[in-house]
């Protein structure tokens, strides 16, 4: 049990990691989370981008990292579920958006002004809901609720046969191939790695 607690700490914390990449601009806070010993396995060619090895924070994100989030999250590639599934390759914003569904059952509201994203279903969002269900199903582990506990594990697994892997790879995919940094270049390599991984191991789970 202390072993699937830990697990479940892990893979929610890589969860948040990768939302927090693909929600929003980089700043100086997401860089040093970066740097951190535990962290830098999954950002491989950080330390070896010139940039990054001499400019300041601050540089780095006002020269480099902010344009590449732009050309890969607004311009030149589109981070939205619906753009991927729906036929007419537009981004459902309102209430129709299935992806809601799963959302309500967990009171989990996305504050589209706040992240400044357009619809509930662009990566960073799917991938913070994901965050929440490990959270919630660390806690019923901790708890002992092995019942609860499952059932988190599976809402888990659901959403991402249903969604996440139903468009996000090949998201990742173009992300990998267009970006001109090692930050979004190495976060969707190695977050894609997580996410197909991390859909076996739930399947392991059963």
């Amino acid at each position: 049990m202390n072993n699937k607690i830990l697990e479940t700490e892990q893979r929610g914390f890589l969860y948040a990691l990768y939302s927090r990449v693909f929600m929003k601009e980089a700043d100086t806070k997401l860089l040093e989370t970066i740097e951190q010993e535990d962290i830098k396995e999954f950002f491989p060619n950080m330390a070896e981008w010139e940039e990054y090895q001499k400019l300041s924070k601050e540089e780095l994100l006002e020269q480099h990292l902010h344009v590449d989030f732009t050309e890969i999250s607004l311009l030149n590639l589109i981070p939205y579920e619906s753009f991927y599934v729906r036929e007419d390759g537009m981004i459902e914003s309102g209430g129709d958006n299935p992806v809601i569904q799963f959302y309500e059952q967990f009171n989990y509201i996305v504050e589209k002004d706040k992240a400044r994203i357009v619809s509930p279903d662009h990566i960073g969002a799917e991938l913070e809901f994901m965050y929440m269900l490990c959270d919630a199903q660390h806690k019923a582990l901790k708890n002992s609720d092995a019942v609860a506990a499952k059932e988190f594990e599976d809402i888990q697994k659901s959403f991402m046969a249903n969604h996440i892997l139903k468009w996000m790879p090949l998201y990742l995919i173009n992300v990998k191939n267009e970006a001109q940094t090692p930050l979004y270049h190495d976060g969707a390599m190695t977050g894609l790695e997580f996410i197909l991984s991390d859909y076996e191991y739930l399947n392991a789970q059963s």
